[in-house]
């Protein structure tokens, strides 16, 4: 009888903590790079910095939501949609 080899608890953890890392990193930058973005935007918009502010956490929270549609479809240790990352 064959056994079905799953692997070790700490390649488990060791890919999960990868994941977390790299979707925690790719959620940062994008609001980081939409907030800047968005600041350059309320003075010509006239918005105000908290209205700028959730304009980059819409962006976020579109970055988290694709990080788990990527770890759904494949499962890796990344949060990127392109194959072999």
């Amino acid at each position: 009888m064959s056994e079905f080899p799953l692997p070790s608890t700490q390649t488990v953890i060791k890919g999960a903590k990868t994941y977390a890392r790299d979707l925690a990193e790719r959620v940062l930058s994008t609001f980081l790079q939409a907030f800047v973005g968005a600041l350059v935007l309320t003075q010509p918009l006239d918005l105000r910095m908290w209205q700028a502010a959730a304009v980059a956490g819409v962006a976020a929270a579109g970055s988290l939501l694709k990080g788990f549609v990527a770890r759904w479809r494949d499962v890796t240790n990344s949060a990127s949609l392109a194959k072999g990352v």
